[in-house]
């Protein structure tokens, strides 16, 4: 066997679940669904923009760095620090102060986030009923935050200073939200009956 063809292999065994999942089942369903004659048209997932905003950045500098490593920890990927466009005296913010970080997840670390944000994190939140239903835009993209960051396992609590929230966007190829919907029902995302 050539090295081309154990690579090959080797990415074949290393596929991500979900991904595997929409592959096999997700796509079929939505094509018989739909009827869409083109396969191009069958909506897939784009990415995942994990979002963090740090409130108390304007008077501890290093409650930033916390908060980039905690995310870092989470999605496995170095994320962006976000900076203040303009400057608002009424909040103490000057110009090109830091004030979050975010990251943008895509591939097999976007299907690796989604499943165990379904499967292991909204499980573990305090009274959960479910996500909302109606948090789409219109255009197939889907929104949600969380209030706390801990229901991550990879999130030790002992050695958290801050509690942080984090707002969710899954962004997909649907052309509306019914579509959108469809396709994220198949992940197992528990939505509000």
């Amino acid at each position: 066997m050539s090295e081309a063809e154990k690579k090959n292999v080797n990415k074949a065994k290393a596929q991500p679940r979900f991904k595997k999942r929409y592959e096999e089942q997700i796509r079929k369903a939505l094509q018989e669904k739909f009827g869409f004659k083109n396969e191009m048209q069958i909506p897939k997932l784009d990415k995942i923009v994990i979002n963090m905003g740090v409130t108390e950045a304007t008077t501890d500098r290093k409650a930033v760095d916390a908060a980039v490593s905690d995310l870092a920890l989470i999605v496995g990927q170095k994320p962006v620090i976000t900076k203040a466009k303009k400057s608002n005296a009424s909040f103490k913010v000057r110009e090109g102060m830091d004030l979050g970080c975010k990251v943008t997840l895509r591939g097999a670390r976007m299907y690796e986030f989604l499943d165990r944000l379904v499967t292991i994190a909204l499980p573990r939140v305090r009274d959960f009923r479910g996500v909302n239903g109606k948090s789409f835009d219109g255009r197939g993209n889907y929104a949600m935050g969380l209030k706390e960051h801990i229901i991550f396992p990879e999130i030790e609590y002992d050695k958290v200073d801050k509690i942080r929230g984090m707002d969710i966007i899954i962004c997909t190829t649907a052309a509306n939200d019914d579509e959108a919907r469809e396709l994220l029902k198949g992940f197992d995302m528990p939505f509000k009956k």
